[in-house]
């Protein structure tokens, strides 16, 4: 992406509002259907109450029960982090191999989220007439009595691609750590969407069309960095693709969404995270209110002593952010193809940059740590209360380990 100094500006809207929630079920006519001033009453508490319930705050005790990465984050040999510590320029050994560690990672922890390959190609300033393969992986979780079309998702993505020069360039920061970090959020919320979706079907309430049917996808991408110089033409290969692939996958008739970008309730985006002392702004007006939420969420869990780090400020310190200090310029990343097509983004990527973004020093040595960790926490804290899950996460789980990793070197022939 181009230098955060300088950064792009924009010419349309940076977002969407946040999406309330739908009600969908037929009701046989009212008593009261004669009287139009009741009916619009009721819509009117009805919608009032829907919105106040779009983002729900967890406890304490659901806080302190997010897990931490431990062991999982160490860079010579955390099961997580590790195995992405290498260059994974798109249509080599080493994209592939990374490839192979996340759909193992899945296939073998998380059996119940469906995992679906994106596969294009296309032609570089670097690469001349050879076309070069981009695959973005998708890993979903949905209520299992939902239909495909009435679920708006919570989009956690990141880019696992590092950069063609200069050659042995790994990308820590950009972006081996927050592909680590959405794998722990997965495994860290996944008992407790389990729980809670079987105990929505012991109460009746599964499926009874009376809100939004919510579910979650990571979205890896491919091909983010430029082969040559950042322009249109070179950037987000893997993120063009998938936009106007998701775009054109209509839905059926009478679905709550026309298409699968419109499903996307939020498009989250990490991006150079793992490095001390990150300041990430507010970037867009349109979706202050959740990057307040997952502030909020750093600010309990640091009260709670639940983080490592010790910043001498907040990751997110962009709280009381007036409407007035918003500028339209924007740092260019994988959301533009969904922002052009109306999906509200919460981009959480610092500004200024690490300092070694772009050299050969962002490797995992330079990595801090404990701020991976802490993001890990912040983020799965956030995904929680998106996806309602106070009261489902039980205990804090322990890191993988290298016993139960499993094997991640499988022949592609075999995913």
């Amino acid at each position: 992406m181009p230098s955060p100094r300088s950064p792009r500006t924009s010419c349309g809207s940076n977002g969407s509002a946040p999406r309330q929630r739908r009600r969908r079920r037929r009701e046989p006519p009212s008593p009261m259907a004669g009287s139009s001033l009741w009916v619009v009453l009721f819509l009117v508490v009805a919608l009032l109450s829907v919105k106040a319930r779009a983002y729900e705050h967890v406890s304490d005790e659901t806080l302190r029960n997010i897990p931490s990465g431990g062991a999982d984050f160490d860079i010579h040999s955390g099961p997580l982090l590790a195995p992405i510590l290498i260059p994974r320029v798109p249509g080599t050994p080493g994209s592939a191999a990374v490839q192979r560690h996340f759909v193992a990672f899945f296939r073998e922890h998380l059996p119940d989220w469906r995992i679906e390959w994106h596969n294009t190609s296309s032609r570089t300033p670097a690469t001349g007439d050879r076309e070069v393969p981009f695959s973005n992986l998708v890993f979903t979780r949905d209520p299992p009595w939902a239909h495909e079309g009435d679920v708006g998702r919570l989009t956690l993505a990141a880019h696992y691609d590092s950069l063609y020069r200069p050659e042995g360039f790994i990308g820590a920061v950009d972006s081996a750590a927050p592909c680590a970090i959405l794998l722990h959020v997965a495994r860290s919320i996944d008992v407790a969407l389990t729980q809670k979706w079987e105990e929505m079907q012991r109460s009746g309430d599964a499926g009874a069309g009376l809100e939004e049917e919510k579910g979650v996808q990571i979205v890896l991408l491919d091909g983010e960095e430029a082969w040559m110089t950042w322009s249109a033409s070179d950037s987000l290969y893997g993120a063009r693709a998938l936009a106007e692939a998701w775009e054109s996958q209509v839905y059926p008739a009478m679905s709550a969404y026309r298409n699968r970008i419109k499903a996307i309730s939020l498009f989250l985006l990490l991006d150079l995270l793992g490095d001390a002392e990150p300041h990430v702004p507010s970037y867009f007006e349109a979706t202050h209110w959740a990057y307040e939420g997952m502030a909020k969420v750093e600010g309990r869990l640091r009260k709670l002593g639940l983080l490592t780090s010790k910043p001498k400020n907040a990751f997110l310190p962009e709280t009381v952010k007036k409407p007035n200090m918003f500028v339209r310029g924007y740092i260019e990343d994988d959301h533009i193809p969904f922002m052009v097509r109306g999906v509200p983004i919460l981009h959480i990527i610092p500004n200024p940059f690490p300092l070694t973004w772009h050299t050969m020093d962002d490797n995992g040595e330079h990595l801090d740590i404990g701020t991976v960790d802490d993001w890990a926490k912040i983020v799965t804290g956030f995904a929680a209360e998106w996806m309602e899950l106070d009261g489902f996460m039980d205990s804090p789980k322990q890191a993988l380990g290298k016993k139960e990793t499993g094997e991640t070197t499988r022949d592609r022939s075999e995913l």
